[in-house]
């Protein structure tokens, strides 16, 4: 029975992690009761012996993976301060974290005889301080993973474990940010971010059979976002990456109604987009101009990113019109001429990629430059895209992999290979003479402790091993038909599996041949 029928329903579900390791212990007694226990229920009846942290000393705890929600503490004891510290790494616990979008700092009192629950954010590692003046005695201290529960149906699986592990985190990275809207980032920021989420969209629809997350959160943006006005109130690019996106979705689940719901939305902003381009057909996206933030520096690159995204916009907007017999030729003109200018990307690979991907021009070469430098977890996504598929899966081993070396069990919001030379792991206390690769880094809005290590926007790998490698292209919308054709690079064979609202399509290919086994409705194109 529901007792709150007007109640607002979390599309999330509670789950409780026991304590996999002790890190680092300061002065408590019994900590090693904590790790692998179970028990989520406070007892006055405890036999067992308890964790005795008396005044001053600390705890530094494991829970062995990323994840989103926060702790449960069961104690039997007097009133006492507590100390709690969140981090994604040992030194963000250990440092002065940064307090935007999510707590992970904060002083909490221990009831008699009960239990605490306390934090809202993405972690891994926890420490403990007795803030007071008597001795805390604590029963068990939880993780309560808060998620949603959504069957991953989508796998990967190949000769090289390492791309299996980074399919895996890539997919579990994009999971941790699927809360109650598709968050950028689960720790920071916890905002739905239109020009972050195209990623996450592709990563979502390559490995869960509910895709009901990316409809609402772009149903949300429509209702936060005026028409006429910027996505998010930010960046008129941001726009362009809402009618991809929205194209995406789309042929994903040939889910009419809601197209149909919001047409008159999206129309106009095609409409009105579709007059950002001059009579020698040169973008004039408005202010404020915005590609990423690698680019924010380069005007040039900027303009010749945006050059190839509003193309990419309008021909996403040429193929809804077509769903609903509207008028294109505005779209079409504006795509026309957009195709006579050929700025210079000035060899920076993120405009690089756009237009080599939307066919603007073949820029492979500046993707093949130094080709571990001038990379982001977010523009990575579209270098994969852009470049053959044996570089590319070097460049998933070395910049996603080395990620996973430094301890990671899910993706960041940046990170550059250079930062891991004389670096301690994520998972390491500090060592003398090494830097701290959370604390010590970063760029732009994002340095230092404020970094997010689960960002969504660097699922990349994930859509790219399940798109190019397994090979499986969506062409119709709903997939009712889809390209099979994988591209094995240097591999010996693969197999997965890739989701359809008719079904699951099984792909296994090795040097031999292919085998496709589609649900029915899914016709295949060889």
């Amino acid at each position: 029975m529901n007792f709150h029928p007007d109640a607002i329903r979390d599309r999330r579900t509670r789950f409780y992690l026991p304590v996999r390791k002790v890190l680092r212990n300061l002065g408590t007694l019994n900590p090693e009761i904590l790790v692998g226990n179970r028990e989520i229920q406070t007892t006055i009846h405890y036999l067992a012996p308890m964790l005795e942290m008396p005044p001053a000393s600390s705890l530094l705890l494991d829970f062995g993976a990323a994840l989103h929600g926060g702790i449960r503490i069961n104690g039997f004891s007097r009133p006492v301060p507590l100390e709690i510290r969140f981090g994604e790494s040992v030194g963000e616990c250990l440092g002065e974290a940064d307090q935007d979008c999510s707590r992970k700092r904060d002083v909490v009192t221990m009831p008699h005889c009960g239990m605490l629950e306390y934090g809202n954010t993405v972690f891994r590692f926890v420490q403990l301080t007795n803030t007071g003046a008597e001795t805390c005695r604590i029963q068990n201290v939880l993780a309560v993973a808060l998620e949603c529960d959504v069957e991953t149906v989508g796998s990967f699986d190949s000769s090289d474990e390492l791309l299996n592990k980074i399919w895996k985190t890539a997919v579990r990275t994009v999971h941790l940010c699927m809360q109650d809207y598709l968050y950028d980032g689960a720790k920071r920021d916890r905002i739905v971010w239109m020009g972050d989420m195209h990623p996450e969209i592709r990563g979502i629809l390559c490995a869960f059979a509910d895709t009901s997350i990316i409809r609402d959160s772009l149903e949300f943006l429509i209702r936060q976002t005026p028409a006429g006005q910027p996505m998010n109130g930010a960046f008129q690019s941001y726009n362009c990456w809402f009618i991809i996106g929205l194209r995406e979705y789309f042929l994903g689940t040939g889910d009419r109604e809601f197209l149909l719901r919001h047409r008159e939305y999206w129309q106009s902003m095609l409409e009105r987009f579709s007059a950002f381009v001059d009579a020698d057909g040169r973008e004039r996206i408005p202010p404020r101009r915005f590609l990423d933030w690698p680019n924010e520096a380069y005007p040039e690159a900027v303009h010749a990113g945006l050059q190839a995204l509003l193309c990419w916009m309008m021909d996403a907007g040429e193929k809804l019109y077509a769903e609903f017999d509207l008028d294109a030729k505005k779209l079409t003109a504006a795509k026309t001429l957009l195709r006579r200018h050929l700025p210079d990307p000035v060899g920076r690979k993120m405009p690089a990629a756009l237009q080599t991907l939307t066919g603007l021009a073949d820029r492979r070469d500046v993707l093949e430059h130094e080709p571990l430098n001038d990379i982001s977890t977010f523009g990575g996504y579209y270098i994969l895209q852009a470049k053959e598929t044996r570089p590319a899966l070097e460049l998933v081993r070395r910049y996603w992999g080395g990620m996973l070396a430094m301890g990671a069990t899910s993706f960041w919001e940046d990170f550059d290979l250079r930062w891991t030379e004389n670096a301690s792991r994520i998972d390491e206390l500090p060592t003398p003479g090494k830097a701290d690769i959370h604390a010590d880094f970063g760029n732009y809005c994002y340095k230092g402790l404020r970094h997010s290590l689960s960002h969504g926007w660097s699922c990349g790998p994930a859509p790219f091993l399940s798109e190019r490698v397994l090979g499986v292209r969506i062409l119709e919308p709903g997939a009712k038909a889809v390209a099979v054709k994988p591209d094995l690079g240097d591999l010996e064979y693969v197999r997965g599996t890739f989701p359809t609202p008719q079904g699951v399509i099984k792909v296994e290919a090795d040097r031999k041949g292919v085998k496709v086994d589609l649900p029915p409705g899914v016709k295949c194109v060889r």
